[in-house]
């Protein structure tokens, strides 16, 4: 279990890493255009990508 854990940080610090380094620039635009989101919208935006990954992250842990 812990294992998954801190395989999966890894794996989007790694994924987060990669952004900052290759596209800083890009980064700024998505940042902008972000914010002409409305606040609600993001949070469900969050909200679905938690539930994606922690379906994801048990479904691979369930095969191991």
């Amino acid at each position: 279990m812990w294992l998954a854990i801190l395989m999966g940080l890894g794996m989007v610090l790694v994924i987060e890493g990669l952004v900052f380094a290759l596209a800083p620039s890009r980064l700024e635009d998505l940042l902008k255009a972000l914010t002409a989101i409305p606040p609600e919208t993001r949070r469900m935006i969050g909200f679905g990508a938690v539930v994606i990954g922690a379906v994801l992250t048990s479904w691979a842990v369930s095969l191991l």
